[in-house]
């Protein structure tokens, strides 16, 4: 796999949230234990403290040692070495067992030597539901007379319930992982496609431009023969061809930018671009090539030098202008003007044209997107001129943002002032 900054970034984002998952569980593992210990030594000492009572009533001496003995990570069975009552034994479980907080289910038995079995005592329970009684749980033990066995049900389950907020976090950051996972295969997916779309889009626009290129020679050459001059309808079809095949190249070489700007293969070229003669060629360009009058207000009287790539600086303009002349009124008006802010420079192209639905000035800047006009049933263009600019925009580190005005459209353009000089 080839490590472009893209995967390292994904690949560290996802060790990162790996480990975070690996120490919870660390975490999680060490709160278990020191929940384990606990709640046994509340046990230990809760029961060594029932002994201490069974032979203070009995005014005995206590001196069994290792009274406790731990059966089974539930199971306790207890060495008394002297007589003791059901009743008494189970007042004292029930005290003991609450002074040292120990929130559980539990049931004893007792041993009894008359019928050498374990003689099954009660279930005691801290909640108001108790669990299945197991009277065969208790088995003896014949190395001891007085005991008594105390088993804990619900032992097990306390520990999860006591550490709910612990796994609350770890299914959390499991959660996270998996989200972080899905939602990485995801743009891998859309990034494949990104690259199968505009490895497509170029293989699609070199295709048609050496067919194209073809048709427009042989219409030119047409056009300038005596015998196509001389009949105005063969003439008339000529123009329609050359004319939309000339509309065609200029679909073709803006899908090609575009896809270049995507792919960030392009370079910018900066230098310092004289603004004022970069907005006069295109109302040049723009009155030759649409026959409709087109007046242009420029509304800015100071000379200014931008830092930016010429020939993509003058198509951001040129497409914006396009636009407006375009889709805009009989008589369109371009207003081209510069207000000086705290820290950057705003040019503003406005046009005195409908406007943009309000539902899609947001992403008039995407790609393919498209607006209804007004005036017409047929969508036009490829929806990619607005997108390039866009583009451009932001390789040059600059910002663009739309608006409607009353009437027509507004596009400003923010420029640093480190990037502008009289």
């Amino acid at each position: 796999m080839k490590f472009t900054r893209f995967n390292i970034v994904i690949l560290v984002g996802f060790l990162a949230i790996l480990g975070v998952i690996v120490m919870q569980l660390f975490l999680l593992n060490q709160a278990y234990s020191f929940e384990k210990k606990e709640v046994e030594d509340k046990i230990h000492y809760a029961l060594l403290d029932v002994v201490e009572r069974i032979y203070v009533d009995n005014n005995s001496e206590l001196i069994v040692t290792n009274q406790i003995k731990k059966v089974a990570h539930n199971y306790y069975v207890v060495n008394v070495n002297d007589v003791f009552e059901n009743n008494i034994l189970e007042f004292y479980l029930k005290k003991e067992f609450a002074k040292v907080k120990l929130d559980l289910d539990f049931e004893y038995a007792i041993y009894d030597c008359g019928s050498n079995n374990m003689v099954y005592g009660n279930y005691i329970t801290a909640t108001s539901q108790p669990s299945k009684k197991c009277v065969d749980c208790f088995t003896k033990n014949d190395d001891l007379i007085y005991y008594f066995a105390v088993r804990f049900p619900t032992l097990k389950q306390s520990y999860f319930t006591s550490l709910k907020q612990y796994w609350l976090y770890t299914v959390v950051l499991c959660v996270v992982l998996i989200v972080y996972v899905y939602s990485v295969l995801l743009m891998l997916k859309q990034k494949r496609y990104t690259v199968l779309q505009n490895d497509f889009i170029n293989n699609m626009t070199h295709e048609f431009k050496t067919p194209l290129a073809s048709i427009l020679i042989a219409s030119n050459y047409a056009n300038d023969q005596e015998e196509i001059k001389k009949n105005p309808r063969l003439s008339k079809y000529i123009q329609i061809i050359i004319k939309q095949s000339n509309k065609l190249n200029e679909h073709i070489e803006q899908i090609l930018s575009l896809a270049k700007t995507d792919s960030n293969n392009i370079e910018l070229n900066k230098s310092a671009v004289d603004f004022r003669k970069m907005v006069e060629l295109t109302k040049e360009n723009i009155s030759l090539k649409y026959t409709k009058p087109v007046q242009f207000d420029f509304l800015f009287s100071k000379n200014l030098m931008v830092q930016a790539d010429e020939f993509h600086f003058y198509n951001i303009f040129y497409n914006i202008v396009e636009n407006a002349v375009k889709y805009g009124p009989k008589n369109p008006i371009v207003t081209i003007s510069v207000k000086q802010e705290e820290t950057y420079y705003s040019i503003q192209i406005v046009d005195n044209g409908a406007g943009v639905p309000k539902k899609d000035l947001p992403f008039i800047f995407d790609k393919f997107y498209r607006v209804e006009r007004t005036d017409s049933k047929e969508i036009e263009g490829f929806g990619i001129g607005l997108a390039y600019v866009k583009k451009i925009v932001q390789l040059h580190g600059w910002k663009i943002k739309a608006e409607n005005i009353n009437p027509g459209l507004k596009i400003s353009i923010q420029i640093p002032k480190s990037e502008i000089h009289e």
